[in-house]
């Protein structure tokens, strides 16, 4: 209680000290957009107490803005520095003022060239809800083509470009989704157990790259990886998928390396810059 005390006693002093500035809400976003601006020029994130110093503010101030922002995904703390950088839906918001034709307009000459490289189906899609929606589709150069169309909303958790998707989600997120989700079986092979998609979502993490093994459709086989934006999260995910005759197991892992090539491409295009910590985790294991 004396802390709390403190805390707000030194924020009555500080409201008090700014004298004949508008107080309430108006003076709240004036200071929730200065905490903003500076977390964005800081790319490697930034303490409170030098986020607090550079905005002005006294910590407690700094804290419980920071906290609401955090809670509302504009502003993401780093787990293991405990420093703060951009939230995914910033760049949600940035992407919504450039509409989904911008991020077409990227992703479709690389989903081209990945057709080109594999003969596949190429797909980009970004999580819509618990499920997947596809932005971006080019079709393969085989007899067999999937019918999925652009716009299509897909189940996350019988899809390679779901599961990635999914395995970007904070623990919270993921408790939640598997808590309340309905697991329909598409066919023989999905998974529909929470705790083996749990399971299934570790690994995908931690390999960075997504399988479906007839999961979704019982003729097809795809492979995603994840597309990651300016902050290093998660943004969409890119993948091909073919007709299990044609694509095998050891051809869908073939051909996983150059999925990885054109979605690291794309994630340079969406200005991540450098390794993501789940290239950098796929890097370890190999060596």
């Amino acid at each position: 209680m004396a802390d709390l005390d403190k805390a707000a006693g030194a924020d009555r002093d500080e409201a008090g000290a700014e004298g004949g500035r508008e107080r309430g809400g108006i003076q709240s976003l004036e200071r929730a957009f200065a905490i903003l601006e500076e977390v964005a020029r800081n790319r490697d994130g930034i303490s409170l107490a030098e986020l607090s110093k550079r905005v002005g503010l006294h910590n407690s101030t700094t804290f419980h803005l920071v906290k609401t922002m955090v809670s509302l995904g504009y502003i993401q703390q780093i787990r293991d520095s405990k420093r703060y950088r951009i939230g995914r839906h910033l760049f949600a918001l940035a992407a919504g003022a450039l509409n989904e034709i911008e991020l077409v307009s990227l992703a479709t000459p690389l989903l081209e060239k990945l057709t080109q490289l594999t003969g596949e189906c190429s797909h980009f899609a970004v999580r819509s809800g618990d499920n997947v929606i596809v932005l971006a589709k080019t079709a393969g150069t085989g007899m067999f083509q999937m019918a999925d169309q652009v716009g299509v909303v897909r189940p996350a958790h019988s899809t390679a470009l779901g599961k990635v998707l999914l395995a970007a989600f904070s623990s919270e997120q993921l408790d939640r989704y598997l808590r309340t989700h309905e697991f329909r079986a598409f066919t023989a092979k999905t998974i529909v157990e929470p705790d083996a998609l749990r399971r299934e979502l570790e690994t995908v993490r931690r390999n960075g790259i997504g399988f479906d093994d007839g999961e979704f459709d019982a003729e097809a086989r795809c492979v995603a990886v994840p597309v990651h934006d300016f902050t290093g999260e998660v943004a969409g995910a890119i993948g091909i998928s073919g007709p299990i005759w044609r694509l095998s197991i050891q051809a869908l892992q073939e051909k996983a390396q150059q999925v990885r090539e054109i979605a690291a491409e794309l994630s340079r295009k969406l200005g991540c810059a450098g390794e993501t910590r789940a290239e950098r985790r796929v890097a370890r294991a190999k060596a």
